[in-house]
């Protein structure tokens, strides 16, 4: 079948759009290629397709499970063969996975990085017949990107092992910077890059200042219906503010890394299925989440960088009808984005404190310790020490990256249970509670192997087929370990310690500039950016964002609260288009009038031949900020000055 006729047989669309084809047809003859897709743009069709054209299995290199799971479900519906390997697995379900890959039972094997430090999958992967690979969110390659992963660079490890498969490389967001370390990365050769406007014309971007967030989200709520997404920055406001938009009498559920998978897949299902309207939720929901009609999304709190701002508000909308992305602000979103960016780069010598002072925690000499692994209780060690663990948590991190540490998180540890007792013992065991026979017949129901060996299980699962809470569950189990009855191992919380290379003396520890300094100043930028976009009132929002990924001619949207503003205010040439969402104009003191010559002089004079950041004329030119505003509209419209990014400089 040609790609066009798969398209229809599986997806039902007549053909193409965008740069879709472009791709297909360059990883379809076998070339390097990447591709650049804002969220919506239906990347997943761009390698799907050209594998169901194409002899052998695809083999696609992805972070997130959620991710994993929901695309191999859509492409089970139908009727295509895919599957996932996980760490939710058993070894037993992982190689019948990977024998069925060998046999050519299988079209697409969806797999995390991490699973390629594992030398029993590599040889296992070898004899798989494979057509190309796919590095999906290929942006967390790159140390330049906002959302890196160490395990992504152990992938170029398959150019050199796998010379002549091609590589199809896709993201959603990615800077010049980020595209030129991906194809280095990668080793890509002679590659084909393709790149999707980032201009989303149905989208209206607002920024909005408050005091008050849960009120603003509220009026808003009022202003715009359909299905909503509210992004917070921690795993305890997702369930505090569902619970409070619930009881206001707006039906909200929440979303984080830490719940069980069963939970997760609950939530999601519901809001998926409009039986909630709202999703609160940490940046670990959205990929791959296949929801068109996202009317609204709203972030609480601001995001770090525009490349992730850009990739969660391009959730809204993705049908192509009018949708908004709305960022609210108070006086201390600026103070908290500046307090993130010091406290991911704490100073060197403190970096370097933290590694001697972990070693002795665990008395680990000079010379030794290459290999051993510890949890680590966080919480513990920073009370010894009198350290705030989100500045250890960020030394952590770069120790990682400089090679000293493997420290991570186990999001997805289970709880263990194995049982003690016999088949034919349960059956004559006496005096059991009602509750502990239903939990003891619904682990057998559910779980197989459960009187041989552990077994991974979940309890917010078995309260929900038992109709119960999650803490009758585990004091069940506990009650029937106490009885000798059964075994139970809880998850483990705390994160993981493992020694990369033997201790070095504090004074020995090197922080390259690739691993720090670089690194930083790009953080930096990220973060400077960020507060550019929200505090930024004389430039179209959508335009703002698009020159942030090189794409220079992007006219004014007309529907962001920037443009709405100049029209009403008789500013520029802005297209006639409104908003649904009431305009809450922030009014500025009224300074005295200075003539509009004597502004534009200051600005070129402030100016002079450098390029300088946009929000830095506020602080610097004796004028309003409507009055700079203003001025700036008309020489940028006038091509007296020209907006890159964040800086301003004369054309």
């Amino acid at each position: 079948m040609t790609y066009r006729e798969i398209l229809k047989k599986y997806w039902g669309y007549d053909d193409f759009r965008g740069i879709q084809s472009d791709i297909i047809n360059s990883i379809g003859t076998g070339h390097d290629t990447l591709g650049l897709m804002p969220t919506g743009g239906g990347k997943s069709i761009t390698f799907q397709v050209p594998a169901l054209a194409t002899e052998g299995t695809c083999i696609v290199i992805t972070p997130l499970i959620s991710l994993m799971n929901d695309q191999v479900d859509r492409l089970r519906k139908l009727n295509i063969t895919a599957y996932a390997i996980h760490t939710g697995l058993s070894h037993a379900e992982t190689v019948k996975i990977l024998d069925n890959c060998i046999y050519g039972k299988i079209k697409f094997l969806y797999i995390a990085p991490e699973r390629l430090d594992s030398p029993f999958f590599l040889t296992k992967l070898r004899h798989i017949k494979i057509s190309f690979f796919t590095i999906d969110e290929a942006h967390c390659i790159s140390q330049w990107g906002h959302d890196f992963r160490p395990a992504y660079l152990r992938i170029r490890n398959l150019r050199t092992s796998y010379p002549e498969k091609p590589i199809l490389a896709l993201t959603a967001t990615a800077t010049k910077d980020v595209i030129n370390d991906i194809k280095k990365s990668l080793l890509l050769r002679d590659c084909n890059t393709y790149t999707m406007s980032f201009v989303r014309k149905n989208l209206s971007y607002v920024v909005r200042h408050t005091e008050d967030n849960m009120y603003e989200i509220k009026h808003i709520l009022n202003n715009v219906s359909g299905s909503t997404i509210i992004y917070v920055s921690s795993r305890r406001k997702t369930r505090e503010i569902a619970k409070e938009l619930t009881e206001e009498g707006y039906p909200a559920t929440y979303y984080h890394a830490g719940l069980d998978i069963a939970v997760k897949t609950k939530h999601q299902k519901d809001w998926q299925e409009n039986k909630v309207r709202i999703i609160v939720a940490t940046n670990a929901f959205g990929m791959g989440i296949d929801k068109p009609d996202v009317r609204l999304v709203i972030h609480y709190d601001s995001p770090t960088s525009i490349e992730a701002y850009f990739q969660e508000a391009g959730r809204a909308g993705r049908d192509g009808l009018l949708s908004y992305a709305v960022m609210l602000y108070t006086k201390a979103t600026i103070r908290n984005l500046q307090k993130h960016f010091t406290v991911s780069y704490p100073e060197k010598e403190f970096i370097k404190q933290v590694y001697s002072r972990i070693a002795y925690f665990y008395e680990v000499g000079v010379g030794m310790g290459k290999g051993l692994s510890f949890v680590f209780p966080i919480d513990k060690f920073c009370h010894i020490y009198n350290y705030d663990p989100n500045i250890v948590e960020s030394s952590l991190f770069i120790l990682s990256n400089a090679g000293y540490f493997k420290y991570e998180y186990n999001d997805n540890c289970k709880s263990r249970i194995i049982f003690t007792v016999t088949r034919d013992d349960l059956y004559r065991l006496g005096q059991l509670h009602p509750k502990e026979e239903m939990l003891i017949s619904s682990i057998i129901r559910i779980y197989s192997g459960v009187f041989t060996v552990f077994t991974y299980i979940e309890e917010d699962y078995l309260a929900h087929v038992m109709k119960t809470d999650r803490n009758t569950v585990v004091v069940l189990l506990k009650g029937l370990q106490r009885r000798q009855i059964l075994k139970y191992i809880p998850p483990i919380d705390d994160p993981k310690i493992q020694f990369l290379t033997n201790r070095v003396d504090e004074k020995d520890i090197v922080l390259s500039p690739r691993v720090y300094d670089y690194r930083k100043q790009v953080m930096q930028n990220q973060v400077e950016s960020m507060i550019s976009y929200i505090t930024s009132t004389n430039i179209c929002r959508q335009s703002l964002l698009v020159r942030y990924f090189g794409e220079k001619n992007a006219d004014p949207c007309g529907k962001c609260d920037v443009c709405i503003d100049h029209r009403k205010k008789g500013i520029g040439n802005q297209q006639k288009e409104t908003s649904t969402i009431e305009s809450k104009e922030q009014q500025q003191p009224q300074q005295s009038s200075k003539p509009r010559l004597s502004c534009r002089e200051a600005i070129l004079e402030f100016i002079g031949d450098s390029r300088v950041k946009v929000h830095d004329l506020k602080s610097n030119i004796p004028f309003s900020t409507e009055e700079i505003s203003k001025t700036v509209s008309l020489m940028v419209a006038s091509e007296e000055l020209t907006i890159e990014s964040i800086f301003i400089r004369k054309t």
